[in-house]
């Protein structure tokens, strides 16, 4: 795979607090990264860093296989603060001043504006703009050189329901086109629904580098009920693929120790004379599987 991001031992020290402790990965070209943390856990400082905007303590990065320059940092795209535009100018002639900066040609501002679902609004000025407007137009200014990759600080902050949605689906939407997104969020359901990979910071200290899917070893588990809950239990205990069960109400949790497809689970049980009423497979959450790992860490 192609990197377009190296981060070696990457360390942030303001006197005595260590913001930043050091931390390793890697982005690859293509894939939406998530940075993930609670507030304080040193997101900010490590988008800052491999910026240009902070200088680190200790450690190096790599953009595109080069130690970073004034080139590597005109093929990214960012939106690090809220967004800085005049209000009394509209969106397009906000955008004008961003392509002039950039030396960009005024033709992209129209295809940006239908990229982020405001080139209906292009004559609007900015003061009249909602909250989740002024993002996408500043994601639209942030996209304006076609950047490879596109970096966003916390998008979805003070957004309501729709907006979030909103940014969420144009987030996709950028990716499909190729473009190599990080963004940092405390949010998980927000990581969890646009990210293909994280990392998870705490204390800035990094906590896990890799594919969402493969966070936890766990399996996740099965919600199961059948007429005799005693005989299922019984018979689940005995499945090597079964590494706890537990009642909840009528329902048995079965958590499972490796991959196993529903349909098998089904006829090892009807082969023991067990009919099942319910069956339903669960992913372990990512919420779940962070709270984990936080845990550990405090241990």
């Amino acid at each position: 795979m192609n990197k377009i991001l190296e981060i070696n031992h990457l360390t942030k020290k303001f006197g005595n607090f260590t913001a930043v402790e050091d931390i390793n990965f890697s982005v690859e070209k293509g894939n939406v990264y998530g940075l993930l943390g609670p507030n304080g856990s040193g997101k900010s400082t490590t988008l800052g860093i491999i910026l240009n905007v902070i200088n680190p303590t200790n450690g190096n990065w790599k953009w595109f296989n080069k130690e970073p320059d004034n080139n590597s940092l005109k093929k990214i795209g960012a939106i690090i603060e809220s967004p800085k535009f005049y209000p009394y100018l509209s969106g397009q002639k906000n955008l004008e001043i961003v392509a002039d900066i950039k030396e960009v040609n005024y033709k992209r501002i129209d295809e940006k504006l239908e990229l982020v679902g405001l080139l209906h609004r292009k004559k609007d000025k900015f003061q009249h703009f909602s909250l989740g407007m002024k993002q996408r137009l500043a994601i639209a200014a942030a996209l304006l050189n076609n950047p490879e990759v596109l970096i966003l600080d916390e998008p979805t902050n003070g957004l309501d329901p729709q907006g979030i949605i909103q940014i969420r689906e144009l987030i996709i939407k950028i990716a499909e086109q190729g473009t190599t997104i990080i963004l940092a969020s405390h949010l998980l359901d927000e990581v969890e629904k646009v990210c293909s990979h994280v990392v998870v910071l705490n204390q800035g200290k990094m906590l896990y580098a890799g594919s969402v899917d493969q966070m936890s070893s766990n399996f996740g588990s099965i919600e199961l009920t059948a007429n005799n809950s005693e005989k299922l239990i019984t018979v689940l205990n005995t499945f090597s693929f079964v590494a706890k069960v537990t009642q909840e109400n009528s329902k048995i949790i079965a958590v499972l120790s490796h991959e196993i497809d529903t349909a098998e689970i089904n006829k090892l049980l009807f082969d023991q004379d067990i009919i099942l009423s319910h069956l339903v497979k669960r992913k372990e959450s990512l919420e779940q599987q962070f709270f984990d790992l936080i845990q550990k860490q405090n241990h």
